[in-house]
């Protein structure tokens, strides 16, 4: 059989992708030297609706015992020789030499590494689904009902019981394609590390990330196109933001919590200095790891596409979910035999509402 002591491999890797323990048995390759990666499988993955990593750990290919080390993907490139993090990565062309199949996989595991260091977007998500075609149907929740808290109570004989109408929204949503083309040129990447080609791939994913912050926003704010965009409140004096101002925006809410507001970064400014706010704890926290709490129990999200007059506040619970249709792909083929020289990165992906009254627009200036 042919096996690896992950000692001999940690340099092989992303230190944060193996969390290795002392003593740990070593790798067996005995099932991922049967496995021949080529073009086809990419295609056979994308009928199958997977990435190649997801269609891998199928049992018919190489799925990774418990408790292992390496997904089935790392072990390919264990098993080829590829460092791509630690001491000593390899080159760029280095890569392309020893197995240039694996370049696609790589390039899309990365892009999605790059995607996560964005986590603000997950902080706007209450779901997230796929379906099979380019448009979606949200299903309506009616709020509207005579006793608005829809509280336990005793039902009195023939009495008619509460009840939560739930039908399909009057209208479709889109989910339209969105891409970029990554261009290269091989002789710009070939004597690169593969250290120095992830931050480049980290960049387009947080980017991309960013664009989906911005259109998530955009949707809460202005509706899924089925009457429900988010109720609009005023401060009580336009041009100014002050704590009454938030309060009674925090108390509009209820039963739902605007655990998550999104601001433009001037808004964020002016909501962090108003002087009940100045929190020695929230600035502590602040300092030690980055992430802006307001004294309300708000997470604050800086998004510079949102208006900077608008405070978007959202109970991310129940306000948005998240469609695909398309998860995020490349073009293999190109990767694979032109090396990068130009390739589309694409995904289709639309929000919608769930429930309306979960999200609140807080106008600071309307006069």
């Amino acid at each position: 059989m042919n096996y690896l002591n992950p000692d001999t491999f940690i340099d092989k890797m992303m230190p944060a992708a193996i969390n290795h323990e002392s003593g740990a048995g070593p790798t067996d390759f005995s099932q991922t030297s049967k496995v021949k990666i080529e073009k086809e499988l990419y295609l056979e993955a994308q009928k199958l609706g997977l990435s190649l990593s997801e269609m891998l750990e199928l049992p018919e290919y190489d799925p990774s015992p418990a408790g292992s080390q390496l997904d089935a993907f790392e072990r390919q490139l264990a098993f080829h020789g590829l460092r791509t993090g630690g001491n000593n990565p390899v080159t760029v062309e280095m890569f392309y030499r020893s197995a240039a199949a694996l370049m696609p996989e790589f390039v899309m595991r990365e892009i999605r590494r790059g995607q996560n260091m964005r986590p603000e977007l997950n902080r706007l998500i209450a779901s997230t689904s796929g379906v099979n075609t380019s448009r979606y149907t949200p299903f309506h929740i009616d709020t509207s009902a005579t006793d608005t808290h829809l509280s336990l109570r005793p039902v009195g004989e023939a009495a008619e019981v509460p009840s939560i109408l739930v039908t399909d929204q009057a209208n479709t949503v889109v989910i339209p394609d969105y891409g970029l083309t990554l261009k290269v040129t091989y002789k710009a990447l070939r004597h690169r590390t593969m250290a120095q080609f992830k931050v480049l791939l980290w960049y387009i994913g947080y980017r991309l990330a960013s664009d989906r912050v911005a259109l998530a926003v955009n949707t809460i704010i202005n509706g899924d196109g089925n009457d429900n965009a988010a109720a609009l409140m005023t401060t009580d004096v336009s041009g100014t933001l002050d704590y009454e101002d938030m309060v009674k925006f925090f108390n509009e809410f209820f039963p739902y919590k605007p655990n998550v507001m999104v601001c433009h970064k001037e808004v964020i400014k002016d909501i962090l200095t108003i002087s009940e706010f100045k929190d020695p704890m929230i600035g502590y926290k602040f300092q030690s790891s980055g992430e802006i709490t307001s004294p309300l129990g708000s997470t604050l999200v800086r998004c510079d596409e949102v208006p900077n007059d608008y405070v978007v506040g959202i109970d991310n619970r129940f306000a948005l979910e998240e469609i695909f249709s398309q998860p995020l792909t490349i073009e293999y083929d190109k990767v694979i035999e032109q090396r990068l020289e130009e390739a589309v990165i694409s995904e289709s992906v639309a929000y919608a509402k769930i429930i309306e009254d979960a999200s609140i627009v807080l106008d600071i200036d309307h006069a």
